[in-house]
Parts: C-alpha cells; sequence; structure tokens
C-alpha cells in the first residue's frame, strides 16, 4: 500500500487536501505541480504524459501508475530514499523527469523541496537536500558560483538527464564531494533504466542498467530494452549502442542521426562529442542533400568568430572524413522545450541558409 499523501516544501498534503486544492493563484510551476498530483490521487488507474519532442512533435500518452510506482521504487531503492531523506524538483512537473521526482517523493515518503525550474535551482536553497535531479545546464550554471556549489556538496547524489554531459563539464565534477550520476532513460521508460557514475572513484564510462532491467542489441545496432515492470514487451529504441561483456553499454547516438556522407556513417552526436572539446560556444552538426556525396555535413554555429579562426580547431579535432562541408552562423541553436537540440529545426536552419 503506497502512501495517499505527498510532503512538499515540508508542508504534509493528503490525496483529499490536493484534490480538494484550487491553485490557479499560484505560480505556473506550482499549478503544474498540482495538476499532476490531481491525476495521481484520482480514481484513475492512468496519467498522462508528455515527449520531450526531441525526436519529432510532442506527443501525449497515458501511463499506469502502477508501473510509474515500480519506476520510482527502482530509483527509491538504488539511492536509499526513505522518509528521512528530502529531494529537489527544479523541473518542469509537465514532462516525465518532473513527474517522477512527485512520484518517488510518494512512494518514498521524503519531502520533495520544489522551486521554480530555472538555469540557477540552488541558488536560494538553504533546507537539507539529500538526492536532486538537474539537466546539464542546471549543473553548468551552479559550478560557476561558489556558494551554489557549495549547496551542490552538501547533496548525496545528483542525477543529470535530458542532454549530454560535455567532457569539460564531466571534468569540473571530479572535485565534487555529491556522486554525481548521468542517466538514460526516455519517456516511455517512465525516467532513467541505467546509470553512470561520472564522478569518484566509482566512476565508470559506461551505463549499468537498473535491476530487472536487460537490454540487448537488435540487428541494426540499435538498444531494445526489456523491463516488464516499466513496460509491455520489448521497447526498441532508436539509440545506436555497444554492450559490454558485464552488461554495461554506451549510447553511441541515435540511428535517425547517422548520416552517410560519400560512403562513410558519421554519428552526429559523436561528432559533436568530438567538437565539445575545441569550441567553447554553442552549436549543432546536422547534414543536407548533395549531389556528390549523397548528404554533406554542417556545421551550425551560435559564435561571431569567422570560419578562417575556426576550421584550425575543427580540424584537429575530427577525423578528416568528418569535416564539414559548411559552416553555418547562426544567433543560437534551436532547442526543444525541454532545453534539447531539436534537430529538424536545427537541419531545416541548415537547408534555409544554403
Amino acid at each position: 500500500m503506497f502512501p495517499s499523501y505527498i510532503s512538499l516544501n515540508g508542508i504534509r498534503y493528503t490525496s483529499e487536501q490536493i484534490l480538494q486544492m484550487k491553485a490557479d493563484g499560484e505560480p505556473l510551476y506550482l499549478q503544474q505541480i498540482f495538476s499532476f498530483l490531481k491525476e495521481w490521487f484520482s480514481d484513475s488507474a492512468y496519467v498522462r504524459v508528455k515527449t520531450s519532442g526531441s525526436t519529432g512533435a510532442p506527443k501525449e500518452y497515458m501511463v499506469e501508475k502502477e508501473k510509474m510506482r515500480n519506476s520510482a521504487l527502482m530509483t527509491c531503492r538504488f539511492f536509499a530514499l526513505d522518509a528521512t531523506k528530502s529531494a529537489l524538483l527544479c523541473m518542469s512537473a509537465e514532462y516525465i523527469a518532473g513527474k517522477m521526482m512527485l512520484v518517488r517523493a510518494i512512494v518514498s515518503g521524503m519531502n520533495l523541496v520544489c522551486v521554480e525550474p530555472c538555469g540557477n535551482p540552488l541558488r536560494d536553497i538553504a533546507s537539507r537536500i539529500d538526492f536532486a535531479a538537474m539537466v546539464p545546464m542546471q549543473l553548468y550554471n551552479t559550478l560557476q558560483h561558489e556558494t551554489e556549489t557549495c549547496a551542490l556538496n552538501r547533496i548525496g547524489d545528483v542525477i543529470v538527464g535530458g542532454g549530454a554531459v560535455r567532457p569539460s563539464l564531466t571534468e569540473s565534477l571530479q572535485t565534487l564531494r555529491c556522486s554525481v550520476w548521468s542517466t538514460y532513460g526516455m519517456t516511455e521508460t517512465l525516467s532513467h533504466i541505467a546509470l553512470r557514475r561520472l564522478n569518484g572513484k566509482c566512476a565508470s564510462a559506461h551505463y549499468t542498467p537498473l535491476q530487472g532491467v536487460r537490454v540487448t542489441l537488435a540487428e541494426r545496432g540499435t538498444l531494445d530494452i526489456e523491463a516488464p515492470l516499466l513496460c509491455d514487451g520489448i521497447l526498441h529504441t532508436n539509440d545506436v549502442a555497444a554492450l559490454h561483456d558485464d552488461g554495461t553499454f554506451d549510447i553511441l547516438g541515435r540511428i535517425d542521426n547517422t548520416v552517410c556522407s560519400g560512403g562513410i556513417k558519421i554519428q552526429l552526436e559523436r561528432m559533436e562529442e568530438k567538437l565539445q572539446q575545441v569550441l567553447d560556444f554553442p552549436f549543432a552538426a546536422t547534414s543536407v542533400p548533395d549531389e556528390k556525396f549523397g548528404e554533406a555535413l554542417v556545421l551550425l554555429v551560435a559564435t561571431d568568430t569567422p570560419d578562417s579562426a575556426l576550421l584550425p580547431a575543427i580540424r584537429k579535432a575530427l577525423p578528416k572524413f568528418w569535416l564539414p562541408k559548411h559552416i553555418v552562423h547562426c544567433a543560437e541553436i534551436p532547442l526543444t522545450p525541454t532545453a534539447k537540440p531539436d534537430r529538424k529545426a536545427i537541419r531545416k536552419m541548415a537547408e534555409r541558409n544554403l
């Protein structure tokens, strides 16, 4: 039997109070929190979830509450989260990451400190936090301020998802006392199904599936996920992966982000990963149709630096056949509502400017 209450910012709300609550005058982020909680404590066995839109238009569908409970329990058991602990919600409750933080608080009984989603979630945090979930941008911003870094160091475990963690950010994490974990998962798996420690003595280059999760490779080289407590049947992803004998795995990129240029297959995410080591401004890789090469690689850059100054660093970072055929300058890189690269918009921008 799961609790019929939740503790938010030190206040305990029963399911009856949640269902009767009118949050119209509250800030939008609190309205979204209480809207989800009303769904959760309703008599329905399902709640609505929405995909992030990183691989297409956002989609909305119904998910069994029981499966969300199972996901929450897997995380709570791994991180030993219980009623003596406190967690931070600094992401929108409109999406699965925020919703699952609320469900974890319900099933564990821990207090959930809720702040408005922003780039600096620890700026005004004075209370004790044992567990937090952030996106890479929030983690990066936090490390730019000494007081916020001190607050981060007081947290036990921080999970990071919703985007790639740059090598430079990973390097910055090595001096932290808190444990930072990269997550792998998606809306369809109800948040993460695998974790990778980014810092400390237990840091790893590979993801380890949570207990009850099995991963295999499909013929096309993409990851298949078998997690009966979370999803029905085998989930066939579009994530190109490499499996290791010990059961761990690496994500190389999405199969729809594989470009074949002049007969050479290039994974856009791997190209971007290499460029992150030499470029310190926002950028994204994409491709456009090309009569000679089939597809021509394009690099979008949000900088005024001329191509002549960029090319030496780009040539140093990339293999010869991975070099972009075109560089497009733009004011900003298109992102989804969850701050992931909007691949369709990026490609359209490249096509418009060439």
